[in-house]
């Protein structure tokens, strides 16, 4: 495995983007509370057309660069940045400091109980919403036997709180967030080609499970003794919430489409009868559906109406608006495309701007000499990272 020190730096570049509305963006979810960090402020921005009316500046800055293949983030109340490296089995603190360089890097744990291989390793990563208390951070890893969810302080051994569930060459799954309710929601991978997993009630395997912080079932669950609060998914790489509390997951690694499911209690979402739309009234449709080539996306982050999603053979964000009643407003709009190779992570900041990784460094990628880096987007109107 690869394991170069990672070392902040800082670009900004241009880039223009059409909205379908304007943009008037709410505060981060419960998992990404804190301050935000001490960044340099953009040299460049673009103007990007909003409609109706109106115009909206775009800047892109590098914010660190030489990680490897970064994969989930979470923010600390001081404003700083945790963030997975899946193969290196390394949470690395991104900030809040910084130098001339821009913000500092460094290592804040190495979980030795990480397998790495396929698309498993150390994956998603959440942050206690008592953490001035607990000092408590959860995780979730690959073993060589299955995939866990566990929970660490830093700096010490990690604390499995949940095991068994499947382990494959693909199809991982590994995000996890805490919801609005104050639960643990972790999605996981069917990792089997005929997807036998993902409609079984009693495997784990293709499910968003629903916990709390001691890997329990969540009182409220659809089956009182089960984690799985949703099922019928291939791979549930990106969890996320608007301020509606509406819950948005990403499906990754489908054949034909790369879908952003609503994601309600107790529901089925197909996977394997349904890649994309489904016939009849057994399975949810997707909000939106690419195809797979265009998209393949993992991390999803909300901003008052609108969801992002970071794509990896896509190599782009695409962004949506969504009204209070689920309808889509508009196309999807696209952000990044081709500027920096796969996207993987994907989450609002404290501040209310954007930070996504690339994931060029894994085998599917193309890396150039900065690969992989953490990038912040953020958009001048409506208090979204303004400076």
């Amino acid at each position: 495995m690869r394991s170069r020190r990672g070392r902040a730096a800082v670009a900004t570049c241009a880039v223009v983007l059409a909205l379908t509305s304007g943009c008037s963006f709410g505060p981060p979810g419960p998992d990404q509370a804190g301050t935000a960090p001490n960044l340099p402020g953009p040299s460049i921005a673009a103007t990007a057309s909003a409609s109706p009316g109106g115009e909206q500046e775009v800047a892109v800055t590098v914010l660190a660069k030489g990680l490897d293949v970064p994969w989930g983030i979470a923010f600390l109340p001081d404003g700083s940045a945790l963030v997975t490296e899946r193969d290196t089995a390394r949470i690395l603190k991104v900030g809040p400091g910084s130098d001339a360089d821009g913000l500092q890097v460094g290592e804040a744990a190495r979980l030795a109980e990480v397998r790495a291989s396929g698309d498993g390793g150390l994956l998603g990563i959440a942050v206690s919403p008592k953490y001035a208390s607990d000092k408590t951070v959860f995780v979730y890893y690959s073993t060589a036997t299955d995939n866990r969810v566990g929970k660490l302080v830093l700096g010490k051994p990690v604390q499995p709180i949940v095991t068994g569930i499947p382990r494959s060459v693909q199809q991982n799954g590994g995000a996890l967030a805490f919801g609005p309710d104050g639960f643990l929601y972790a999605g996981t991978g069917d990792g089997t080609p005929a997807g036998a997993q993902a409609q079984d009630p009693k495997s784990l395997g293709g499910k968003i499970l629903r916990m709390t912080t001691a890997g329990k079932p969540a009182p409220g669950n659809p089956v009182p003794t089960s984690l799985v609060w949703s099922s019928g998914h291939r791979n549930v790489q990106g969890l996320t919430w608007d301020k509606t509390k509406r819950m948005f997951a990403t499906e990754n690694t489908q054949p034909k489409f790369s879908e952003l499911n609503v994601v309600q209690k107790g529901k089925n979402y197909g996977w394997p009868k349904a890649d994309g739309a489904a016939t009849g009234k057994k399975f949810v449709n997707p909000l939106m559906s690419w195809p797979t080539d265009q998209s393949s996306c993992g991390g999803v982050a909300t901003l008052d109406t609108l969801v992002a999603t970071a794509c990896l053979l896509g190599k782009r964000i695409y962004m949506i608006d969504v009204t209070g009643n689920g309808t889509v407003l508009g196309k999807a709009q696209e952000l990044l495309t081709d500027k920096y190779g796969r996207l993987r992570a994907l989450v609002a900041a404290p501040d209310g701007s954007l930070w996504v990784s690339t994931s060029n460094q894994e085998d599917a990628g193309e890396p150039d000499p900065e690969d992989d880096r953490l990038i912040r987007l953020v958009f001048s109107d409506g208090g979204a990272g303004r400076s």
